[in-house]
């Protein structure tokens, strides 16, 4: 890296540069509720909205803050709200109707422990949530999971440009650690966000037809129609927008599977295998939904074995599994409650199993 390139680099904790990349990416609409470990996003838009000439509203709660959400997406805004475990079950009814509705809009998890009020500490505990939907009703969102800070960055900008291009509802399920912890970032230049026709907006009727955006269908073969179109959607999705990294996994005879913050101390942890003679490697899923089932079984072709690390008690394990089925066992090794996994666990769980 040139020192004219290093000289651009900022020092931000990770929910500051998550939140100074949504107005990047164009976001002119923020709505949220103060919750640890993510309050620092609510008080860095506070600032930032009104000098980009954006709306920044603390709403009266959750429930609020995605439903006014929802009304901005619905008359074409670049919108985001973020909160942390508790308070995105909260916004799990709003989160279902924009998916129903087909509204772009962007949600950040700053994940802690749980379940309940649990701890402040971090956790990849909200994983089931986040990828199996977590409302009512037949739906998705796309999840990105950064695991370091200039990784929020980047995926904030792209879930912006995803909800966009889909009309869906992007997750970012971040944690306690990255939103809280400080690293040099780069940021691209702000830019002049041009959504295109966006011909289903409600942005008064004058001169055409009306519009009607809605997820209440009283004929149910009309709601079984719409539940059809979002499955081809999903599908079309599930093809063009995995993302992953590997690290290692070429001669990897045991290969990690983790995401976010554990897939920081696995990289550390196959360092530390590969200097013992371990043939290890690592798999990080960056989307968690869609997830790279095929990447991530062919990432290494002799693998004997995988091992999940999570910081939770097991839930990316059950989607590694069904994308290696069968064809090597799959372990499992986690902290959960906001205990950080440590990389001489990790090792020593890996010469166990190795």
């Amino acid at each position: 890296m040139s020192v004219e390139a290093a000289a651009r680099k900022t020092l931000m904790c990770g929910n500051d540069a998550m939140s100074e990349a949504a107005v990047v990416a164009g976001c002119r609409c923020y709505f949220g509720y103060p919750i640890t470990p993510q309050n620092e996003v609510t008080a860095y838009m506070a600032e930032r909205m009104p000098q980009v000439g954006g709306s920044f509203i603390q709403s009266e709660s959750e429930v609020s803050a995605i439903n006014m959400v929802f009304g901005a997406a619905v008359v074409g805004a670049r919108a985001m709200t973020s909160s942390s475990s508790p308070g995105i079950s909260l916004k799990q009814e709003g989160i279902s109707y924009l998916c129903g509705c087909e509204l772009p809009a962007v949600i950040a998890n700053v994940t802690r422990g749980g379940p309940g009020l649990g701890s402040i500490g971090p956790s990849q505990a909200d994983y089931y949530q986040a990828t199996r939907g977590g409302g009512h009703g037949d739906y998705r969102t796309i999840v990105l999971a950064p695991s370091s800070v200039q990784e929020t960055v980047d995926l904030t900008i792209l879930a912006f440009d995803l909800a966009q291009k889909y009309r869906i509802p992007v997750m970012i399920l971040s944690d306690g650690i990255i939103g809280q912890m400080m690293e040099p970032v780069q940021f691209p230049e702000l830019r002049q966000v041009d959504d295109g026709d966006r011909d289903w907006t409600l942005d008064g009727c004058k001169g055409r037809e009306p519009r009607l955006i809605r997820s209440l269908f009283m004929d149910v073969s009309m709601l079984e129609e719409h539940n059809w179109k979002l499955r081809d959607k999903y599908r079309e999705i599930a093809e063009n927008e995995l993302r992953y990294k590997e690290y290692e996994t070429s001669d990897a005879e045991l290969v990690l599977a983790a995401f976010g913050t554990s897939a920081r101390l696995c990289r550390d942890a196959v360092k530390e295998c590969r200097s013992r003679g371990m043939k290890v490697g690592l798999f990080q899923p960056v989307s968690l939904w869609p997830f790279p089932s095929a990447e991530l079984v062919n990432s290494a072709p002799g693998v004997r074995k995988f091992l999940t690390v999570e910081m939770n008690m097991g839930q990316m394990v059950d989607d590694v599994r069904l994308a290696v089925e069968g064809r090597a066992p799959v372990e499992f090794y986690g902290r959960c409650g906001g205990v950080l996994v440590s990389v001489a666990e990790i090792v020593q769980k890996v010469e166990e199993l190795y």
